[in-house]
């Protein structure tokens, strides 16, 4: 894709993630070239990309929708990503890793170690520069397995709403949960990079996909309790609302196992 495609499809991207354009919502060329300033071949181009990505669907005589994103999709999503992280972690572990990963993979547990032990000793939880660490440990994991197959089938999978590394947060509206949240799956980090330095690849393997079910699981139970997520949940959050009946229950931060990466 152009410079220009791509940042037009981002930006759509950007408004089904957010809500802004809503499922089955039918995405309308004119209006949407005025409000991005861009032509309509650009925009039907990538229009094209979104139904590719799974985020748009063709109707049937003519045009395109948002489609709507169900959470078995994101659940799904979820596992195909732990599975391929986990293939990256065992290669790592078992055919080596460079120095400069390797650093990069340190650096980042590191950086999350001082985050999760200045909130748990009462100081605020800086969530959104965990999840900027969580994204580039993640991306130092996938470098390492040196795959560009890999690399490219993670890619595909992480524009699913809620399935990429960089959805972990909750944008503060449930500070003990998501302090919860970010010390089990900091303590899984540590884990797998001690995996990865003793070489032990089928126990890193084991690691990222068990990090990878915990995220799963702890997002279902969230999605269906309610709660927003900052970044990408609005569309599959306002699905699950449509099909939910009864109260929601309160969330108690001493009732999930944790973790979300």
């Amino acid at each position: 894709m152009s410079s220009l495609i791509e940042s037009v499809a981002a930006e759509l991207r950007r408004l089904v993630l957010a809500g802004e354009l809503a499922p089955d919502e039918r995405v309308v060329e004119l209006d949407l070239a005025a409000r991005l300033n861009v032509s309509r071949t650009p925009l039907r181009l990538a229009f094209t990309e979104l139904e590719r990505e799974g985020l748009f669907e063709r109707l049937p005589k003519r045009g395109f929708r948002v489609r709507r994103v169900t959470l078995e999709e994101v659940a799904q999503a979820i596992d195909v990503r732990g599975t391929l992280e986990g293939l990256a972690a065992r290669t790592a572990a078992e055919s080596g890793i460079s120095d400069a990963l390797l650093r990069e993979l340190r650096t980042c547990v590191t950086e999350g170690r001082a985050l999760v032990d200045a909130a748990t000793a009462g100081h605020s939880l800086h969530s959104e520069n965990w999840v900027a660490m969580n994204i580039r440990f993640h991306r130092a994991l996938v470098l390492s397995a040196n795959n560009p197959v890999l690399a490219a089938t993670l890619a595909h999978v992480a524009k699913t709403p809620l399935a990429a590394p960089g959805a972990v947060a909750l944008g503060g509206m449930q500070p003990a949960l998501e302090l919860a949240f970010l010390t089990r799956a900091q303590a899984d980090h540590e884990d797998i990079l001690n995996a990865i330095e003793a070489r032990e690849g089928a126990r890193a393997e084991a690691l990222l996909r068990e990090h990878a079910r915990r995220s799963r699981d702890n997002k279902r139970l969230l999605i269906q309790a309610g709660v927003e997520f900052p970044d990408g949940g609005a569309a599959v959050v306002a699905a699950e609302r449509a099909k939910a009946t009864g109260p929601k229950k309160a969330l108690s931060a001493t009732k999930w196992e944790g973790g979300m990466g």
